[in-house]
């Protein structure tokens, strides 16, 4: 069977990607586990003064930077297509691959993930009431 490699956005127009490369493991709550394509598991940023992306997933945040792949990678989409013969029975089944990015890079987070801890709340030492009149704790 041959397949045929299309890349219809020429040459050096190929919508760069990239890796995130994590150590270690993301388990989803239970209510997410029959929905993971398209979830949203954390914030990606790159601050653009330095060259480290900090990626934040729920209270905890990684520090990581941008390696060079040593071969490239292809983002394939591929479509099969028929060809009906005159007796209106399939004859022909080809299958082509797309290129739809390529990949030259990786992020890559190797260090243990930082606790992100908020302030406490601060304590009220007065409230005011819905009549306007002061209420102490």
């Amino acid at each position: 069977m041959q397949i045929q490699v299309k890349c219809s956005c020429g040459e050096g127009n190929c919508p760069e990607w990239a890796i995130i490369e994590l150590q270690g493991v993301i388990e989803p709550q239970p209510a997410f586990q029959e929905r993971l394509q398209n979830l949203e598991i954390g914030q990606l940023c790159r601050p653009s003064s330095q060259e480290s992306y900090t990626f934040t997933v729920g209270y905890h945040e990684l520090t990581g930077s941008k390696v060079p792949l040593k071969k490239p990678l292809l983002v394939l989409k591929k479509t099969r297509s028929s060809a009906l013969d005159q007796g209106g029975d399939l004859s022909l089944s080809t299958v082509e691959l797309q290129v739809i990015g390529i990949i030259r890079q990786r992020i890559l987070f190797k260090t243990r993930p930082r606790a992100l801890i908020s302030r406490p709340e601060p304590a009220v030492k007065e409230r005011i009431s819905a009549s306007g009149s002061l209420l102490k704790n």
